[in-house]
C-alpha cells in the first residue's frame, strides 16, 4: 500500500463518512451484492489521499488483517492500465507469479477471484484513478466477504456503489493544509504566521484545490527566502494560476505523480463528447460565479432539456457541481464551475478563433437574456396602478425572488459594457437594476454597475445615457456614506441633462442632488436644489415627479427646523402620490409625516402615521423601510411613556432590519431595546 499522505487534513467529514462502510461490523451497505465504495471528484481534488488515509486507518483498527491491495489504473493517462493488466499485478501481489501463472487471461481471473473466496481474512482492494467501469469491473472480488474502493473522476451512476463526493476544500482547511505542509519541513517557517492575509489569498486564488495547494507549498518551500505574498502577487499578474504553479511545480508527489494542474484539466476536457465539452466552454463564460439552468439555456441556444442532461453529465464528471438554492428544492439548482476549471475554459476559447466568435455568441444570447427579464422585473417593482401588466412577473416577490436569484450574474454581466460589442445592451440592462439594488440595498453592486455603465456610455458618446449612469452612481454613492462624491455624479447628471434637453430628467437630478447636499450637511442649498426639482416638474406635468420633489424638500425644510413648510409638503407629497397611485412613495411621505408631527409634539398623530407608513412597507416587501417606521414608532411609544410597547417595537424594528441587509440599524435597535423595561 503507498504511504499515507503527510500533514492530512480538512477532510475530517469524508473520513467520517467512509470509514463507518469500511468497518466489518457495518450492515448498512448489506442490501448490496457487493461492497464496494467509489471516491469521486475532479482531477487534484484529494481522492487518493482521502482513500489512502482510510485504508491505513482501517488497518490499525485491524479492520482488513489480511492485508491492502492497491493499483494505480492510470485511467487519465494517454496509456491507461487495462484491467487485463492490472490481474497481474493482483496476482503477483497474491504471491502468484512466474510458473504459478495461469497461461490464459481467462484462467488468470479465475485465479485471482478463487484466492480472495478462498481467503478468510478480510482485504481491502484499492483501484484507483479509474477512467471506465471496464478497468475495474473484470476486477471485482466474487465476494462480498472483502471491501473494495475506486476512486475516479466519474460518478459510476450505473452501478450500485456507495459514493462519496468530494469538493474543494473549506478556506480554513486550506490554510491548515499549506501551513502544515512549511512546518513540516521547517517548524521554524514563520511566514503563515506572519502574512495570514496572503496565505488566505494564495488558497483562494488556488481554487482550494489540494493540487493546487500542495504544488504552492512546494514552491514556497523551494522559495524560503521570499514571502508569500511574493507568490500571490506572480499568480495574481498572470491571470492564470496553472501558468504560474505548473512553471514553478516541485516534481512529484508520494505516489510518484507530477504535480501539474493543467494537464489534469486538459485530460478531463480532451475526454468529453462535444456537445459536453461546448456546453463547458460556454459556462465557463457566464457571468457569475454560480448560473441557473434558465441563463445556461440561453448562453447555450439550446432546449432546456437538451442543456439539463449535459449539465447532469458534466456534473458526474465532476466538472460543474450543481448547488442548491435557499430553499433546497431541485427547481432552484444553480450550477458552479470551479474557478481553475474557469480559467482553463477561458484560455481555452482565447485560444480558437472559431471558439472566441462561439463565445461572443453566447454572451450575447444571455447578455439579451438578462436584460429582457430585468427590465420586466424593474417595470413589476415601478409599477402603478393602470399601467400594463409586466411580462412574466405576477407580482413584487416573484420579480424580487428573481432578482435575489440572479443578482451575481447581472452585476456580472453589466461589466461586458466595456467591450463595444456588448456595451449598447449592458447599458440598458444597468439601468433597469438600479431600483432593484436600491431596495435591497446593495450599494457596492450598484455603485459597480452605475461604473460599469458610465464607462460604456462615455465610450460610445451616449451623452444621455452617460447622464443616467451618472445619476445613479449618485444615489448609489449617497446611500454607501458618500456624499460629497454622490455630489459630483449629481452635478454631471445634471449638466448632461440639460444639454441633451431632458428637462424631466434634469428635475430629477436636482432632485438628487438636494438629498446629496442635505446628507452633506447643506440644507439651505439642498432647499433650494427640491425647490428647482418641483419647479421644473410642475412645469413639465410630472406629478410623479413633484410628488418626489416635495417629499425630499420637506424633508430638508424639516431638517432646517422649519418644521410647518416641512407638514406642508409632505401633506403636498402624500397627496400627490394618492393621486397617482404611487403606494410605496405614498408609505414614505407618510413617514415623514409622521416625523414632523412627532416634532410638533402631536404623537398621536405621529404614531397613527407611522402605522399607515408600515403597512404600506410591508406589502411591498421593504424590509429597510419597514425597520425605519418601527423604529420610528418605537421612539413615538417613548415619547408617549409607553415602554413596553417601545420595547417590542425596537425589537421588531430589529428584525426588519436583518432582513433588509442592515446590521449597523439592527444592532442599535436592539441595544435600545435593551435600555428599556420589560
Amino acid at each position: 500500500m503507498p504511504p499515507r499522505p503527510l500533514g492530512f487534513t480538512g477532510r475530517s467529514e469524508e473520513l467520517e463518512r467512509l470509514l463507518p462502510h469500511l468497518s466489518p461490523d457495518g450492515d448498512d451497505t448489506a442490501a448490496l451484492p457487493l461492497l464496494i465504495f467509489a471516491v469521486t471528484g475532479m482531477g487534484g481534488i484529494g481522492k487518493t489521499a482521502l482513500a489512502v488515509e482510510a485504508a491505513h486507518r482501517a488497518r490499525a483498527r485491524g479492520w482488513f488483517p489480511g492485508g491492502t491491495l492497491f493499483v494505480d489504473l492510470r485511467g487519465y493517462d494517454d496509456d491507461p492500465v487495462t484491467a487485463d493488466q492490472a490481474v497481474l499485478a493482483l496476482l503477483d501481489a497474491l504471491g502468484v507469479r512466474d510458473r504459478e501463472l495461469p497461461p490464459t487471461t481467462e484462467r488468470q481471473y479465475d485465479a485471482y477471484r478463487a484466492l480472495l473466496t478462498e481467503r478468510r481474512d478480510r482485504m481491502l482492494l484499492i483501484l484507483d484513478n479509474a477512467s471506465e467501469p471496464s478497468q475495474y469491473l473484470p476486477l471485482l472480488p466474487g465476494t462480498d466477504h472483502h471491501r473494495v474502493l475506486i476512486t475516479s473522476r466519474d460518478r459510476p451512476d450505473a452501478l450500485p456503489v456507495r459514493q462519496i463526493d468530494l469538493e474543494a476544500l473549506a478556506p480554513d482547511h486550506s490554510v491548515d493544509l499549506v501551513t502544515r505542509a512549511l512546518h513540516d519541513t521547517d517548524e521554524r517557517d514563520d511566514r503563515p504566521a506572519l502574512e495570514p492575509d496572503a496565505l488566505r489569498e494564495l488558497a483562494d486564488l488556488c481554487g482550494h484545490l489540494p493540487l493546487a495547494l500542495q504544488i504552492a507549498a512546494g514552491m514556497l518551500r523551494r522559495r524560503r527566502h521570499r514571502d508569500i505574498a511574493s507568490l500571490v502577487a506572480e499568480i495574481r499578474d498572470a491571470g492564470d494560476p496553472t501558468s504560474v504553479l505548473d512553471r514553478g511545480s516541485p516534481g512529484t508527489d508520494l505516489y510518484g505523480r507530477s504535480l501539474v494542474l493543467r494537464p489534469v484539466l486538459e485530460t478531463s476536457y480532451q475526454r468529453l463528447p462535444p456537445g459536453e465539452a461546448r456546453l463547458l466552454r460556454l459556462l465557463c463564460l457566464a457571468p457569475g460565479a454560480e448560473t441557473g439552468t434558465e441563463a445556461i439555456t440561453a448562453l447555450a441556444g439550446r432546449d432546456t432539456g437538451a442543456v439539463l442532461s449535459l449539465l447532469e453529465d458534466l456534473a458526474a464528471r465532476h466538472l460543474v457541481m450543481p448547488v442548491r438554492g435557499s430553499n433546497g428544492t431541485a427547481s432552484a439548482v444553480r450550477w458552479r464551475v470551479h474557478d481553475l476549471v474557469r480559467v482553463f475554459g477561458v484560455g481555452v476559447v482565447a485560444g480558437d478563433a472559431g471558439l472566441r466568435e462561439e463565445g461572443e455568441a453566447a454572451r450575447e444570447r444571455v447578455l439579451a437574456f438578462y436584460h429582457r427579464w430585468a427590465d420586466a422585473a424593474d417595470d413589476r417593482l415601478r409599477w402603478l396602478p393602470g399601467r400594463e401588466e409586466p411580462e412574466r412577473f405576477g407580482d413584487r416577490g416573484q420579480a424580487l425572488a428573481w432578482l435575489d436569484g440572479e443578482r451575481a450574474g447581472l452585476v456580472a454581466a453589466v461589466a461586458w459594457g466595456r467591450e463595444e460589442r456588448f456595451a449598447g445592451t449592458a447599458v440598458r440592462l444597468a439601468q433597469c437594476l438600479g431600483e432593484y439594488l436600491y431596495s435591497r440595498r446593495y450599494f457596492d453592486d450598484w455603485i459597480a454597475v452605475a461604473e460599469a455603465a458610465r464607462e460604456a456610455t462615455h465610450l460610445a458618446g451616449d451623452r444621455l445615457g452617460e447622464a443616467i449612469a451618472w445619476d445613479h452612481l449618485g444615489v448609489a454613492l449617497r446611500e454607501a456614506g458618500r456624499a460629497e462624491e454622490a455630489i459630483d455624479a449629481h452635478t454631471c447628471a445634471r449638466d448632461l441633462y440639460r444639454a441633451t434637453g431632458y428637462s424631466a430628467s434634469e428635475a430629477m437630478a436636482w432632485d438628487n442632488l438636494g438629498i446629496a447636499l442635505r446628507e452633506a450637511g447643506r440644507t439651505e442649498e439642498a432647499i433650494d436644489a427640491h425647490t428647482q426639482a418641483r419647479d421644473l416638474c410642475r412645469a413639465t406635468g410630472d406629478r410623479h415627479c413633484e410628488a418626489g420633489a416635495w417629499h425630499n424638500l420637506g424633508n430638508a425644510q424639516q431638517e432646517a427646523g422649519r418644521t410647518e413648510e416641512a407638514i406642508d409638503a409632505h401633506t403636498q407629497a402624500r397627496d400627490l402620490c394618492r393621486a397617482t397611485g404611487d403606494r410605496h412613495r405614498e408609505a414614505k411621505a407618510w413617514h415623514s409625516l409622521g416625523n414632523d408631527l412627532q416634532e410638533t409634539g402631536r404623537v398621536e398623530e405621529a404614531i397613527e402615521a407611522y402605522g399607515k407608513s408600515l403597512e404600506v412597507y410591508r406589502e411591498f416587501e421593504d424590509w429597510y423601510g419597514e425597520g425605519q417606521a418601527l423604529h420610528a414608532l418605537a421612539l413615538a411609544h417613548e415619547a408617549a411613556d409607553r415602554p413596553t410597547e417601545a420595547r417590542a417595537t425596537h425589537l421588531r424594528s430589529a428584525d426588519a432590519y436583518t432582513r433588509a441587509n442592515a446590521p449597523t440599524e439592527a444592532a442599535h435597535a436592539r441595544t435600545r431595546a435593551a435600555e428599556l423595561p420589560e
